[in-house]
């Protein structure tokens, strides 16, 4: 996390009623190896005695938190002059603030609980989803999965594709223009591609997926980039060519190919069309003599490509 100031949890309950459940939330937070790492817990129990009225050092939590955090059980907690239990006030308070909420309901029976409880987790039902738990294990299971996908939209944590993951310092700096003019032309003559030759850079990226508010894509790169090997230097196809069908080496031929994966491409058919047996016919039908390889050309490419579109590129492997 660096410098990165903790993303504050403020937990909201009863805190009589749902004591261990407070306590065990704080540790687990702070123990295990990913959340501690972005998190840290706020307990209103864990502050030292103060002169301050309780109700607003509670909202004034609730203000400095980035989650609001509601454990719903079946009390509702004393109430104000208003007629709310602090637990409802902290919920309304973090509703107006736009605070990200998680709310986790024990039990699964709903006969035991205070009427007002019962509104209240009806009000959060009309506004959220919640989760239910019936011990601790299931609830920081539950609280692990809400805390990793608060990660995930926040792009602080990366689970996507490699290939759908925005490439760190890349820009649209690093997208060749040629490339993409290239692609967009064989892709209207070959699949009828419905953008026309000379549309922006940034429309052909964001039609394609590669693009999002300014950031290109690691699939962007590899497919259009200047210098792909400077972001990913395991991104090349390497050619070796034997002597009959037995491997060894030192290879009589071997080629190294970079720069991005259309012109990677297209030098590792050449690379195969200029090892593979061919006859040349005669110029009885016209005047270019016509060219047969032992393996088709369009087979070589079709292999190479899928070899290309298929591997893993968050391994340090080649093809």
């Amino acid at each position: 996390m660096g410098n990165m100031r903790p993303i504050r949890i403020f937990i909201s309950s009863v805190q009589k009623e749902l004591a261990e459940e407070r306590r065990v939330i704080r540790d687990y937070v702070r123990r295990d190896a990913l959340l501690h790492q972005f998190f840290d817990v706020f307990l209103f129990e864990d502050l030292p005695a103060s002169d301050r009225r309780t109700d607003d050092v509670y909202l004034e939590e609730v203000g400095h938190c980035s989650i609001y955090m509601g454990l719903l059980g079946n009390e509702y907690g004393s109430t104000d002059s208003t007629g709310l239990s602090p637990t409802e006030r902290e919920f309304d308070h973090a509703t107006a603030c736009g605070k990200t909420r998680l709310i986790f309901v024990k039990s699964t029976e709903d006969g035991g609980r205070d009427p007002k409880m019962m509104a209240l987790i009806h009000k959060a039902d009309g506004q959220l989803i919640r989760r239910r738990f019936t011990d601790v294990a299931e609830l920081t299971t539950a609280l692990y999965a809400s805390l990793v996908e608060y990660l995930e939209r926040q792009g602080m944590i990366r689970t996507l594709p490699y290939e759908e993951r925005w490439c760190d310092d890349a820009s649209l700096t690093d997208i060749d223009d040629r490339s993409v003019a290239v692609f967009v032309s064989r892709a209207r003559s070959e699949r009828q591609f419905a953008l026309t030759q000379g549309t922006p850079i940034p429309d052909v990226l964001t039609h394609l997926h590669l693009l999002t508010d300014g950031k290109v894509s690691n699939a962007a790169i590899l497919l259009f980039g200047r210098n792909p090997q400077r972001f990913m230097p395991h991104a090349e196809i390497r050619c070796m060519h034997f002597h009959g069908t037995e491997i060894r080496r030192p290879a009589p031929f071997y080629r190294i190919f970079k720069g991005n994966l259309l012109e990677q491409i297209d030098q590792a058919v050449d690379f195969v069309l200029s090892k593979v047996n061919r006859s040349v016919g005669t110029r009885a039908e016209g005047p270019q003599a016509p060219v047969r390889y032992e393996v088709p050309e369009d087979v070589i490419a079709e292999a190479i490509v899928n070899a290309v579109a298929h591997r893993d590129y968050a391994s340090a492997a080649v093809v």
